[in-house]
C-alpha cells in the first residue's frame, strides 16, 4: 500500500469495520451518503469491495445515463453561451421571501432561450452520446471513488445492490450501446 493509501481513512480497518456494523445492522450492502440525498437518477453510497488483496471502502456516485446526457448537453450549451455572449454569467434563481423564483432579467432569458435553443438542436441531431461506464478516482479523500452511470430508467435500491454484488464478484458487464435522449415533455 502507498503512502497517500495509508493516510486515506476508506482504507482503515477500523472504519471499514464500522462501515460493516452500518450495513449488517441495515441489511444493505451500501451505506447512502449523508451529504447527497438519493434521487430516481442519482444515488451517492459507499460500499466494501476490495483492492490489490485488501478490503476498501468504495465512494461511489451513481446515475442513470439519461441525467449523464442531459448534464453533457447542459454543459455544451453554457460553453457556447459564453462564447456567444460576452457578458455571460452562470444564470442563477434567486427566491423571494416567499421562496418564489424571482423573474430574470431580459439578458438572462435572452441567454436561457439560447441555451434551450443549443441543447434542442444537440438532441434533435443526436450530437451527444453516453454509455454506460465506470471511472475509478485512485486519489479520492476517502476509498476510492467511483462515477457510474448506468442505462436504466430509476436508481433504486435494488439496482445498487446488483450493481455491488456484480462490481465485488468481478462479473459487471457494461452495455457499450452509445446512447442519446430526448427531453420529456409532460
Amino acid at each position: 500500500m502507498d503512502i497517500s493509501m495509508a493516510r486515506n481513512k476508506g482504507f482503515d480497518v477500523e472504519v471499514i469495520k464500522d462501515y460493516a456494523e452500518k450495513m449488517r445492522t441495515t441489511g444493505k450492502n451500501y451505506v447512502l451518503s449523508q451529504e447527497d440525498e438519493m434521487t430516481d437518477e442519482m444515488a451517492h453510497f459507499y460500499f466494501i469491495g476490495t483492492h490489490e488483496g485488501e478490503e476498501v471502502i468504495y465512494d461511489t456516485v451513481l446515475y442513470t445515463l439519461r441525467l449523464q446526457h442531459e448534464s453533457e448537453l447542459f454543459d455544451i450549451a453554457e460553453h457556447r453561451a459564453a462564447n456567444q455572449f460576452s457578458d455571460y454569467e452562470k444564470i442563477t434563481y434567486d427566491e423571494d421571501e416567499n421562496g418564489n423564483l424571482q423573474m430574470l432579467d431580459e439578458r438572462e432569458e435572452e441567454i436561457g432561450m439560447y441555451m434551450a435553443e443549443v441543447i434542442l438542436e444537440l438532441e434533435e441531431e443526436e450530437s451527444v452520446k453516453v454509455q454506460e461506464h465506470i471511472d475509478y478516482d485512485w486519489h479520492a479523500d476517502f476509498g476510492i471513488g467511483l462515477d457510474v452511470g448506468l442505462h436504466t430508467d430509476q436508481i433504486t435500491s435494488a439496482i445498487i445492490t446488483r450493481l455491488i454484488e456484480a462490481f465485488n464478484a468481478n462479473t459487471l458487464k457494461l452495455d457499450q450501446t452509445l446512447y442519446s435522449f430526448q427531453t420529456k415533455s409532460e
